[in-house]
């Protein structure tokens, strides 16, 4: 069946559909990872946006048990080529059918490699997919122009509060808080393995629940959307930073916090997705290539380089010690380098 996206700039890319045949409209976006197209589905920080990937074969050892949540989560898959006999030995099915088990429409065989010369050069920007052949365009650009993806932590975030006992043979137990901001599960796994007790509270959680706990640290997970929405999470996250208790935000929880202490966000021209940007952190001789999924990133206003790396905020207690860290990038990210995930052996 043929299907058609539609860019909001009047571009239109022919192609074949795939997943679920609905029609949807979704702000477009790019990630170059060469690996790890199953861990960028079921990402929650993809909700509210269509991926493209940049790589051209997509799907070739299927859907296995490498996956960040139980579901995927991009509005729409756009791919240059779609593998429809995968071959791998923890192969479980095909790209395809979850698409379709999960009403999330795609398109393959378009250029890609065009789609995101054009992303690049003019910026991120809306897109419809359809399978509908007498669609009008004339009706349809001013409905992309309109289009804004909203508040939608609200809807990844987990609905009630668990613990997840620590791992590994670490001596003494730390008792760590996760804020699930569209927590990829890595980032829990990432701590557990590190010898912490993880409490994984939802994203509306007040900050005196919270510290009442009397949490070792704080972490504030990735998520999806323009951090600005979320108002009464920051008024929160501000109170936890008033606190004396440790942070570590990264992604959406680098931004939230920024928002918080009295920095401010704008959105990126087309953002930074993939397995392979570099980045440099405040610790001597500490550089890693990172997982990033920098959609409507942030610069701190007077910070050198605040698109990349690692920020730790002026604010210390009374030992001098550092009381909040923040990356930019996902640090936990399984499919790529493990060089980012010093940030969690650093916090702990």
């Amino acid at each position: 069946m043929k299907a058609f996206l539609i860019l909001e700039d009047g571009n239109v890319f022919t192609g074949t559909s795939i997943g679920s045949t609905r029609e949807v409209i979704s702000e477009i976006v790019f990630n170059t990872s060469m690996t790890g197209y199953l861990e960028v589905l079921t990402d929650p920080s993809y909700a509210g946006q269509a991926v493209v990937m940049t790589y051209p074969l997509i799907g070739n050892y299927g859907i296995t048990p490498d996956m960040e949540s139980g579901r995927p989560w991009p509005d729409g898959y756009i791919v240059r080529e779609l593998s429809r006999m995968p071959s791998n030995f923890r192969c479980e099915g095909t790209i395809q059918d979850f698409l379709a088990k999960y009403d999330i429409p795609g398109i393959a065989g378009i250029d890609t490699r065009a789609l995101t010369k054009i992303l690049r050069e003019k910026g991120t920007m809306n897109g419809m997919i359809t399978t509908n052949e007498n669609y009008n365009i004339e009706e349809i650009i001013p409905k992309l122009k309109a289009y804004t993806t909203g508040n939608v932590v609200d809807k990844v975030t987990c609905t009630e509060k668990r613990v997840l006992k620590k791992q590994g043979n670490a001596p003494e137990t730390k008792k760590v808080a996760l804020l699930d901001l569209g927590a990829k599960r890595n980032i829990a796994q990432s701590l557990r393995e590190r010898g912490c007790e993880v409490t994984v509270y939802p994203a509306h959680t007040s900050a005196e629940e919270i510290l009442a706990a009397n949490p070792d640290g704080i972490m504030l997970s990735n998520g999806p959307g323009d951090p600005k929405e979320c108002k009464e999470i920051i008024a929160e996250i501000r109170k936890l930073y008033e606190s004396d208790t440790p942070i570590f935000a990264i992604c959406l929880g680098h931004q939230l916090m920024a928002l918080a202490t009295g920095a401010d966000t704008h959105k990126m021209k087309y953002g930074h997705r993939g397995g392979n940007h570099q980045g440099s952190g405040d610790e001597p001789r500490l550089h890693f290539f990172t997982e990033s999924r920098l959609r409507g990133r942030h610069r701190y206003p007077g910070s050198e380089g605040g698109n990349t790396g690692v920020r730790q905020c002026q604010r210390r207690n009374e030992r001098g010690t550092f009381l909040c860290r923040q990356e930019h990038f996902h640090g936990a990210v399984p499919s790529g380098s493990v060089s980012g995930t010093a940030g969690f052996s650093i916090s702990v």
